[in-house]
């Protein structure tokens, strides 16, 4: 996948809890977690409006963009 999702590194940074953010952006911690795994196909832009403001980031600071050729990087 060429879109890597980091929202595990901003919870961290923020010592935020996955269920923590789930109620403070009022989203299915199940959808979070899908999210946070790197498993989800798509994010409305109001969902990551929402986390990025709960997070107080950029989308910059939750998505990155590896292109498919690259190896890819390890998950942690």
């Amino acid at each position: 996948m060429a879109i890597i999702v980091r929202l595990d590194v901003m919870l961290a940074r923020r010592k935020m809890s996955l269920s923590a953010l789930a109620a403070a952006v009022d989203i299915t911690l199940a959808n979070l977690s899908i999210l946070k795994s790197d498993k989800a196909k798509a994010i409305r832009f109001t969902t990551l409006e929402a986390i990025c403001q709960a997070l107080q980031c950029q989308p910059g600071d939750l998505l990155e963009y590896v292109p498919d050729d690259s190896p890819s990087p390890p998950s942690g």
